[in-house]
């Protein structure tokens, strides 16, 4: 929040138009969110002429009220309303935070109005203490029938900001927008009087400082007597309310005023609570600490702490300890202004859940050149409003690093990056309005970056970012780039993932979409790999928490969900990337397959999911990306996946992924998983050979054979293709028989095989030669019996 009338103090703005500012600013690339007035209507001074009680209650009281115009009643149940004391009112038709003010009755008596206290207008907090403590009581210069508003100085407007998080601390208090402000009228700004006297006395006769930690950059330390601690005076209670702050004495007052002034925070400690030594220093693992607000709380060792050499007296840079605490009895006070490495005051203040003004400011770095300013302005304000006495000499330790930030560049350097063209003069212009120090040498700007300005490092791009916004960027100019232009084409395994996307849906095969996160429970299913998973530190909840390796589990959640709603039939797959615990990459395709692959309500003949059916649908992916015979299946026990019924995939000899039943101690439904590397997929391909189809017919001849039950189809199919026949085509296994009239321990194998000549019609007795051969081979081979029947 800034206070524009706070404002004034550093640049006049007296003759602009708030609103209209508010907008200059905004287009110069600080957003102002909000224009807030602070002023509600209706809202008077009125005097309480005549006060007694009320006839049907015990805490209630009608009062007679002089508005200036009129005297009106009005039931009243304060604690502390009496006759003769000047108070708020809200006349009916006032719009309150909480409430609209209309005319009624009160036990019986008409109210015409309601006398208020501070937070129920919404100055103050509406906590139960300031709510208890009754109306306001307003000094006796507050004229009856005026304003109320205007005589509390809170018809103010307020910019509500909203800071881009590049931007630094420079907008975070009232001078440094004033410098925003005086680039964008090309106005001066004026700083704030910091003038005190010192007494006969120097504060290094009560007080040493050892820095003990890198941490720590800058300290300055001023001591001051005798302070009276009473009321701050209303403009600095004002200005702190507008601010959203609430003001509680001179001193602390005066510490939270200077902050939001200089954007410096300073932290006062009772002197005679503290001793005479202070030692900054990294805290020790588990040290303890109660804070300012009566909390304890455990520290680590990369936070910063401020002690007495003995006892933590604060938590640098996020708040005090209350063994040190300003209260009502305080005489003698230390001021700490202070730099400290913000990357650990935000650490600090976020493990705290510590996120005071102060950690704020700390965390977004301090201008060394400030925090000097701002102790001295501290004691300006001490003596002058809280009587007190300021000891000559400064502590001061300081490891800052002075050296300047100069960037140099040519005109053309700024129009370049910008796409327009500025003068030379313009620049110069937008230079000064930033109160940005240069000289040209050599047709070069040298420029000299202020200290304030934290958030411009050594580069171009910054410099030509400020003066463009100020020069407008709506005098940008649009234009196209100019590029060689090409024909777009998927590459890696951006591009594999759309042709197996595309062959899975022609398939029949919906694709879905789940989160990367999963359960503990999820991530210890299907862990047919030797990978670990990555466990968040910080999950925002524990079915979030890990990262996955296998896409299995969430495409059962998902077939849950599905089931649910009444979906019987699920063809589903997903295509995603997982990781193990060293971030190592993989891209999986799983599919999950349960209910009827295809259905004909009018025939009843359906195409049931199985694990066949599962294995045609990747025997014709992997033979669409032309990996035919490349690959093959075995059997093999796969955790949560049914023992006779899983088996993993291969790719030239290589593990590529697995294909089964889901275990019925999973999910007792007959539902059929496969899940693929896609990694493992994306090898050489040999070019593609196509052949004519044959214009001549072929012959099909079945054999089956009785074999032992260890022997597995692709054994027998690999001797048969060990044949070499140049007519044998294709070889299909259409039938696995099992009886008790053949043997337990046997069982039969049936194949259909094809045989075909591209340049005549195969005679029955050529290819009687080969079929007899194969069979030969497999009896010899496998000690299988050819079934007759």
């Amino acid at each position: 929040m800034i206070d524009l009338e706070w404002v004034k103090d550093y640049i006049d703005i007296e003759d602009e138009d708030l609103v209209e500012l508010a907008k200059k600013i905004t287009k110069a690339g600080i957003n102002v969110e909000k224009v807030i007035t602070n002023k509600i209507d209706n809202l008077v001074i009125g005097k309480v002429i005549e006060c007694i009680k009320h006839p049907d209650s015990d805490h209630l009281h009608v009062c007679k009220v002089d508005i200036g115009n009129e005297v009106i009643q009005i039931v009243c149940g304060a604690p502390n309303v009496r006759d003769n004391i000047k108070v708020i009112v809200a006349l009916p038709g006032a719009k309150l935070p909480e409430v609209t003010i209309k005319q009624n009755k009160i036990r019986g008596v008409i109210s015409n109005g309601m006398i208020c206290a501070l937070c129920e207008i919404g100055i103050e907090e509406k906590t139960e203490i300031n709510y208890n403590k009754g109306i306001a009581i307003l000094d006796d210069d507050a004229k009856v029938g005026s304003d109320a508003f205007t005589y509390l100085n809170l018809a103010n407007t307020i910019y509500e900001l909203d800071i881009h998080k590049h931007r630094n601390n420079d907008c975070y208090y009232h001078i440094g927008f004033a410098y925003e402000i005086a680039a964008i009228l090309n106005k001066k700004v004026k700083l704030p009087n910091d003038d005190y006297k010192e007494i006969d006395d120097n504060i290094n006769n009560y007080f040493n400082l050892v820095i003990d930690t890198d941490k720590c950059s800058y300290y300055s330390a001023k001591m001051i007597k005798d302070v009276v601690i009473k009321e701050s005076p209303k403009f600095i209670k004002r200005r702190l309310i507008n601010a959203g702050m609430r003001p509680i004495n001179n001193v602390v007052d005066i510490s939270n005023y200077v902050m939001l002034e200089y954007g410096q925070p300073l932290h006062f400690f009772d002197k005679d609570k503290l001793g005479n030594k202070i030692l900054v220093r990294d805290a020790n693992n588990n040290e303890q600490v109660t804070t300012l607000d009566n909390k304890d709380r455990t520290l680590k060792e990369n936070d910063i702490v401020i002690t007495d050499t003995s006892r933590v007296v604060a938590i640098a840079g996020v708040m005090g300890a209350l063994n040190t605490e300003v209260d009502e009895s305080t005489k003698n006070i230390l001021i700490e202004a202070a730099i400290f490495d913000p990357i650990n005051i935000r650490n600090t203040a976020n493990r705290l859940n510590l996120r005071s003004e102060a950690s704020i400011r700390y965390g977004k770095g301090l201008n060394y050149e400030y925090t000097y300013l701002a102790l001295n302005r501290a004691c300006h304000l001490l003596e002058k409003y809280a009587d007190a006495k300021i000891l000559s000499g400064t502590i001061i330790y300081d490891k800052t690093d002075k050296s300047d930030k100069i960037i140099e560049f040519t005109h053309d350097d700024i129009n370049k990056m910008l796409g327009i063209k500025i003068d030379e003069d313009d620049m110069k212009k937008e230079l000064n309005r930033l109160d940005f120090d240069y000289e040209i040498k050599n047709n070069k700007f040298i420029v000299k970056i202020p200290k304030r300005r934290l958030d411009i490092e050594n580069n171009v791009n910054d410099i030509a970012e400020e003066i463009g916004r100020l020069y407008g960027y709506h005098n940008l100019v649009s234009t196209l780039p100019k590029s060689t232009i090409k024909k777009g084409e998927y590459i890696g395994d951006v591009k594999y993932r759309k042709i197996i996307s595309k062959r899975l849906r022609s398939l029949g095969l919906n694709e879905t979409k789940t989160y990367t996160l999963i359960s503990p429970n999820m991530a210890n299913n299907f862990k047919y790999e030797d990978k670990k998973n990555i466990v968040l530190p910080n999950p925002m909840s524990i079915d979030k928490s890990v990262v996955r390796t296998t896409l299995i589990p969430s495409l059962l959640n998902t077939y849950e969900y599905n089931k649910a709603r009444g979906v019987e039939d699920i063809l589903i797959y997903e295509i995603a990337k997982t990781y193990d615990i060293d971030y190592q990459e993989d891209s999986k395709i799983a599919i999950l397959i349960k209910g009827n692959y295809l259905k004909n309500s009018w025939q009843k003949n359906n195409l049931k999911a199985d694990f066949y059916l599962a294995k045609g649908i990747i025997e014709n992916l992997l033979d669409y990306l032309g990996l035919k015979n490349r690959y093959y299946f075995e059997k093999d026990i796969i955790n949560d996946m049914h023992p006779g019924i899983s088996a993993r995939i291969y790719l030239d000899k290589k593990p590529i992924g697995i294909i089964g039943k889901v275990h019925p101690l999973v999910n007792k439904d007959d539902i059929y998983v496969i899940e693929l590397s896609m990694n493992s997929l994306m090898v050489k391909i040999k070019d593609l050979k196509y052949k004519q189809a044959s214009i001549y017919p072929s012959i099909t001849k079945d054999v089956a054979f009785i074999v032992n039950k260890e022997i597995e189809a692709k054994d027998i199919e690999k001797t048969i293709k060990k044949c070499d026949s140049k007519y044998l085509n294709n070889i299909e296994i259409f039938d696995v028989y099992t009886s008790d009239t053949i043997d337990k321990e046997k069982k039969s194998l049936a194949f259909k095989l094809t045989f075909v000549d591209s340049s005549k019609t195969l005679t029955e007795n050529e290819v009687s030669l080969v079929f007899n051969k194969i069979i030969e081979e497999v009896i010899n081979k496998h000690n299988a019996i050819l079934r007759d029947n």
